[in-house]
């Protein structure tokens, strides 16, 4: 069986992105006590895209135990597909998230990742993977080989969404990145990822490093400071939208979603600045949505059109 299609591809329309990373049960810890909650960055970007209304399925390691059941069925309420082969673990994931009174968020994990590789059948549109799947051994060999065979044929987003406390030195984790890097089109890392990774420069010269690595497009977010884009032919800087805070989790994969929304809406236009100034804006919507509720609850279509059609229109009133 392979993983880029789905059990029955005469039962599913094709896929227009596959996402392939973990799932794993988020346990909130507040004053209040705990909460649960699916997640893992790769599940939060399907489900995000399933809300967007983008045909998404999801390949993942997880367990036929209640949390994984409940990832599942999280998943399926907004349409993502779980493809085959993603119940292997006899135990489903869990990362528990300390909230600061800022809302921002730390983690522990109990977490392992795992999984075989078949050639794909066929490619999706889009193949977006990132996180601790891409890190993590032995899975991070079979997600490396799936974007060796993929990357000739389809768009290839990543999001490194750097887990120090899961990683090895800090020259293998880079000597990863880097690796992958080289089969993607977009790479989207936040201001805290790219300064881990290369601590000595700036986000200017890290975007720069970033694109001679073979990316086509490197967008680096900075929370309430906005997000810069970087291509061979644009240095774009979206502002954030301003909002109340609840909390942070799921900020990033929401705008991750946003930003592969965009590109297959736009995708035949590449990457020209004026694309990428819409697409940015559009994404910095969908983070807002995100932050100022609790958990990872990304915003609907509708939701997201309404809000980028009240930020043109104080726009154009403030023109």
């Amino acid at each position: 069986m392979d993983y880029l299609t789905t059990a029955r591809p005469d039962a599913h329309p094709t896929l227009d992105v596959t996402v392939v990373g973990e799932a794993l049960t988020d346990v909130v810890t507040t004053s209040h006590g705990q909460v649960e909650h699916p997640g893992g960055s790769p599940a939060n970007v399907a489900y995000g895209l399933g809300r967007l209304g983008v045909t998404t399925g999801l390949l993942t390691a997880i367990a036929p135990d209640v949390r994984g059941t409940a990832i599942e069925n999280h998943l399926r309420s907004a349409g993502v597909v779980l493809l085959p082969g993603s119940k292997s673990l006899t135990r489903t994931p869990s990362a528990t998230a300390t909230l600061a009174p800022d809302g921002s968020a730390t983690y522990e994990f109990d977490i392992s990742w795992d999984l075989a590789t078949t050639p794909p059948a066929y490619f999706p549109k889009i193949l977006h993977t990132g996180s601790i799947a891409t890190f993590l051994s032995p899975g991070a060999a079979a997600v490396k080989a799936l974007l060796e065979q993929a990357h000739r044929h389809c768009m290839i987003t990543y999001d490194p969404n750097i887990r120090p406390a899961l990683l090895g030195s800090h020259a293998e984790a880079k000597a990863i990145f880097e690796e992958l890097v080289a089969l993607t089109d977009v790479v989207k890392l936040s201001d805290e990822d790219a300064r881990w990774l290369y601590p000595r420069k700036s986000l200017g010269e890290t975007a720069a490093h970033i694109l001679g690595l073979g990316t086509r497009l490197t967008v680096i977010t900075k929370g309430a400071e906005g997000s810069q884009f970087a291509s061979a032919d644009a240095n774009i800087n979206i502002p954030a939208v301003k909002t109340t805070v609840a909390d942070t989790i799921g900020a990033g994969d929401s705008y991750m979603s946003a930003l592969i929304l965009g590109f297959l809406t736009r995708g035949t236009e590449g990457f020209a600045p004026a694309v990428l100034e819409q697409v940015g804006h559009t994404a910095a919507a969908a983070a807002a949505i995100t932050v100022r509720r609790p958990g990872a609850n990304p915003p609907t279509l509708e939701e997201l059109h309404a809000a980028v059609e009240a930020h043109d229109s104080a726009q154009y009133s403030n023109a």
